[in-house]
Order: structure tokens, then sequence, then C-alpha cells
């Protein structure tokens, strides 16, 4: 798999999906770097990727399911170090706990961000300690599922005065969209291009 992402110390890039930002973005004004964390968990039953659902009180993307993860700070050295740090700090899970295996492409969002995602593998024996207020919940997605694109929907709504189309994995009651379906789309393309079995996912 290592061998279909951006390597680690690889250099911040312009995200990969500006053209489905055009007219959502503030003119002139750069995007600000963002990480997250693609965690993969490596389980009897399969590998699984770890999610998480956002509290309904936060300003941005309320209920929304997403990677942990968020804005950069000064003290973060690269987009690793900020997705693991964000990690910690939304469930508790030492970056030790985690061994990054390489990077995804950049991805935009409307909120004017500019988000690496940063895949890696966590211990499945990693204890989680959820912070309740900005984390409701923290699930599990089979890669399986994820990689296999007749479980992939592409859907489309008018927003901002054009008809925009996304990426929806429904899965079971929760639907994951927007950008975290993206990224996961992302990873999807990146190791059908590099000839990945999906046997190769067994743990």
């Amino acid at each position: 798999m290592t061998a279909a992402l951006r390597p680690l110390d690889q250099q911040a890039q312009d995200p990969s999906n500006l053209d489905e930002l055009e007219g959502l973005l503030p003119a002139h004004q750069p995007l600000r770097p963002a990480a997250v964390l693609v965690g993969l968990v490596p389980r009897a039953h399969g590998w699984q990727v770890m999610l998480t659902r956002r509290t309904e009180h936060l300003p941005t993307h309320a209920g929304q399911i997403s990677f942990p993860g968020g804005r950069m700070e000064p003290m973060d050295r690269d987009a690793v170090a900020g997705a693991l740090r964000e990690t910690q700090e939304e469930l508790g899970i030492a970056p030790a706990l985690v061994r990054p295996l390489g990077l995804l492409d950049v991805y935009g969002t409307i909120s004017a961000f500019a988000v690496t995602p940063v895949v890696g593998i966590i211990d499945p024996e990693t204890p989680m300690r959820p912070d309740a207020r900005e984390v409701d919940e923290v699930f599990e997605v089979p890669l399986r599922f994820l990689l296999d694109r007749a479980n992939l929907k592409r859907e489309e709504r008018f927003f901002a005065g054009r008809l925009r189309g996304y990426y929806v994995y429904p899965y079971g009651e929760r639907y994951i969209w927007g950008a975290t379906a993206g990224m996961l789309v992302n990873l999807m393309e990146r190791l059908d291009r590099h000839g990945f079995n999906p046997a190769d996912l067994d743990c």
C-alpha cells in the first residue's frame, strides 16, 4: 500500500479538487493548512478505517462524519505532526501508537482549508478517550467496503448557484460524504493505479 501513497516528507501541494471549489472560496485568500488521519486498524476480521461523528454544536460541519484532524498549528513541523496531534486531542490516541505510511493528495474544502490526509496504522489495542466536546461517536468501516466501487454513489445538488457533484458512501444508517468521501475516493483511486490487490487486505 505504501507505494501508492505520497511520501511522508513530500512538500505540500495545491488541492487536487480545485475545479470543484470554483465560486466557493474567498478571492485572493490562501487556503489554511490542515491535516487529518486516515487511520487503518488491523482486526481479525480485516482492515478497518476509523471515523468519527462530530458533535452537533460545533461551528462547522456539525454532526458530519469525518477523520480525526484539524487546523495545523505553528508548532506542527509538518502534516504528519499536525494529524497526530489533532488525533490525540480528539481521541486520546498517543502519536507513538500510530505508524504513518504516507500521504494522500491535498483536498480543498469549502471552509477554505487545504487538508493533507495522512494514512497510518493504529494499534488495535489502543485505548481511546474521545473528547465529548468534539466527538459524538467513533466507529470503524471495513476498508474492503470503501474500496468497492459498487458501494460508492455520486449525487448532485445546487449550491452557490451551480449544480455540484459529490461522492457518498451510504453505510448502514450512516452517510459518509463531502470531504471525507472525497479523500476515501482518492485512496481508492491511488490503490487502483498501483494495482493494489484487495486480497492483500487480509490481516
